[in-house]
């Protein structure tokens, strides 16, 4: 009874502790990184908000230097207006590199020293910093967006705001899907401190 009871001991230990090891993941490839979905949704979604701007408003505020500028906000989460995230700030990122790369002037908020910034967690403008930073960089609209996490999806809002009158000027809604890569990136929130 021994030489079978131990033997079988052995087996079922074994099998507990292959079941307990999380199965291997490939690491990702460079090919998968350049075609990753995530840049391409968002590259996007600000090519549909420049086109629903339309071109009439593209020389809007310029001077003798080109066309005046667009000033970029970090998204925001919809629930919490203060708060923001990798996510959010990743998103405005790449918002402001796709304008840049269309030809559109764009004020990088992060090297001005005037604006309002949170620690850890991007640039928040609020009503009357809107209008002072954009009058004092002539912009022709501020970049502003909010982003509201479902069980499934993270639904975004991106507005371009005249920063003058507050009037949206164009509009653009877009989803991504809440997988590990979206989850890890809203888990990075700045604090409020």
């Amino acid at each position: 009874m021994k030489s079978v009871w131990l033997p079988a001991t052995f087996l079922a230990l074994t099998l507990t502790a292959c079941q307990g090891q999380p199965a291997k993941v490939e690491a990702p490839t460079y090919e998968q990184a350049a075609s990753n979905p995530f840049r391409a949704s968002n590259y996007a979604a600000t090519d549909a908000l420049l086109k629903n701007y339309g071109s009439a408003f593209t020389n809007n505020r310029g001077n003798d230097s080109g066309p005046a500028p667009f000033v970029i906000t970090t998204l925001v989460n919809v629930d919490q207006l203060e708060q923001s995230s990798t996510l959010g700030r990743a998103i405005s990122e790449q918002i402001s590199s796709r304008l840049t790369q269309t030809g559109h002037r764009v004020i990088d908020l992060k090297v001005r020293n005037s604006v309002y910034m949170r620690k850890s967690e991007g640039e928040f403008l609020l009503t009357r910093e809107i209008k002072e930073t954009a009058a004092t960089y002539r912009a022709q609209a501020v970049v502003v967006g909010t982003y509201a996490v479902s069980a499934s999806f993270v639904h975004i809002t991106l507005k371009l705001v005249d920063p003058a009158s507050s009037m949206v000027l164009s509009a653009h809604d877009y989803s991504l899907p809440l997988d590990p890569e979206t989850k890890s990136m809203l888990r990075k929130t700045g604090n409020n401190s």
